[in-house]
């Protein structure tokens, strides 16, 4: 792993991140931490993003959307997202089928991804007409 000179705007960016639940995009953080810091730039942040990611200590979530995701909750969990508003969130519960999984191909399944998609409580709220 490679070692990286501490960098003041990478703390902020991994405590903003793991300070919220909204799995922020790289724009959002920008967003958030640019009155903080004027001089920050989107190539700063992706950068400091992507060793944040290579460390372990952030997720990088990637849904096929324009905007990669990211996530300060790094234990294995799923994620729902909503078709509507591209918001993601965190699922509970685990995964008993790697068990099975791994017996039925003899693979050593060392993570797994999950993705529930469909509509939020607020968007479903929203189609149904109950504002």
């Amino acid at each position: 792993m490679n070692h990286y000179r501490y960098s003041k705007q990478r703390e902020h960016i991994l405590s903003y991140i793991k300070s919220v639940k909204t799995h922020p995009t790289a724009n959002v953080i920008y967003d958030e931490l640019r009155p903080k810091f004027p001089n920050l730039s989107m190539g700063t942040v992706y950068r400091n993003l992507q060793i944040l990611s290579d460390q372990g200590e952030i997720t990088k979530l990637d849904f096929g959307s324009t905007f990669d995701h990211y996530d300060g909750y790094t234990n294995e969990h799923s994620h729902f997202v909503c078709t509507s508003c591209q918001q993601v969130y965190d699922m509970p519960g685990n995964y008993p089928l790697i068990d099975q999984v791994q017996k039925v191909t003899a693979h050593q399944i060392e993570g797994c991804l999950i993705k529930y998609y469909g509509l939020c409580q607020d968007c479903l709220k929203k189609v149904k007409g109950d504002n």
